[in-house]
């Protein structure tokens, strides 16, 4: 119930709009979230690099609504890949794309994103960056997966996102396990009906081995999106059971998130990528972290009450 509660409250405009505003939750947010800035993106993967890790920079954004917003966004991320050399970190970053916020949702929607994925990974090719199609909710999946396949005509590491709950994810799993397939699983934080999704952690737990046990299986290069314990230790048995080494596979971790987990991950040779947010349209990024784990939630209260 929490959960959904605050899922909901993501997309709560006036919600958004006092919380935005208050001081103190935008100085709290600052441990799930860079910066308000593109530049901000770029100096937590230089830290992130020099502890031997990887970053996918997240420019923050959703729910377009004009073909303005599409083009600001579209154009937030080619700043960010232009700024990739200066920084020192060809060949450290990913950029995550919702194309939500390229504007998919728009009249002619699938055009338009197509067009500004397609400039984005244009720039990131440039650079030696890789390009990853983020997850949204259930309604989008089948215009980003023709988005994708459109894109991989031309640029074939392309990523896309899988979200163990959705009842369709062991099929999907299948689909996009092909030779240099890159796909991020990981259990999804939408608050989606029971039509179409599980509802129940143990069963989501059970799907996600279930969808990861194919991916290791095929041809493709998974990203094992995870802070649970007992998926990051299922994923090691994998990639044993698969004959896959470290850089075959990957682990990917959520900024501000299981630090030490990130750490000690890396220490003993995985290779280890954090996705980092950035932007100044936080809110529905941030309130979905809080959704998923109570811990997120409680540590956010303590610290308004600290304030």
């Amino acid at each position: 119930m929490l959960r959904s509660l605050l899922i909901r409250a993501a997309r709560n405009e006036r919600l958004r709009a006092v919380a935005t505003a208050f001081p103190p939750t935008r100085a709290v947010v600052s441990r799930f979230i860079a910066g308000e800035q593109v530049a901000d993106g770029l100096t937590a993967a230089q830290r992130l690099a020099e502890e031997g890790m990887f970053a996918t920079i997240d420019v923050l954004g959703e729910d377009t609504t004009a073909p303005g917003q599409a083009e600001a966004a579209t154009a937030a991320y080619l700043g960010l890949l232009a700024g990739i050399p200066a920084a020192g970190l060809v060949g450290a970053v990913d950029v995550s794309l919702k194309l939500t916020s390229l504007g998919v949702a728009l009249p002619g929607g699938a055009e338009i994103a197509y067009t500004n994925a397609r400039r984005i990974c244009e720039a990131a090719a440039a650079v030696g960056a890789t390009v990853t199609i983020d997850a949204e909710d259930h309604t989008t999946i089948d215009r980003m997966h023709g988005i994708v396949e459109q894109l991989r005509a031309d640029f074939p590491g392309v990523g896309l996102v899988l979200q163990a709950m959705l009842h369709r994810t062991a099929k999907d799993a299948v689909t996009f396990s092909g030779p240099g397939s890159r796909v991020r699983l990981c259990k999804g934080a939408y608050d989606e009906p029971a039509t179409v999704a599980l509802r129940e952690r143990a069963e989501i737990s059970a799907a996600y081995v279930a969808a990861a046990r194919t991916l290791f299986a095929g041809q493709g290069y998974p990203m094992v999106a995870s802070h649970d314990p007992e998926m990051i230790a299922a994923a090691l048995v994998l990639a044993q059971e698969t004959g896959r080494e470290p850089g075959d596979y990957e682990f990917q971790m959520l900024y501000g998130i299981r630090t030490d987990e990130q750490r000690r991950l890396a220490a003993a040779g995985h290779r280890v990528r954090v996705y980092v947010p950035c932007g100044t349209d936080w809110w529905g990024y941030f309130v979905r972290r809080l959704a998923e784990r109570p811990a997120n939630l409680w540590f956010f209260l303590r610290a308004l009450v600290g304030r």
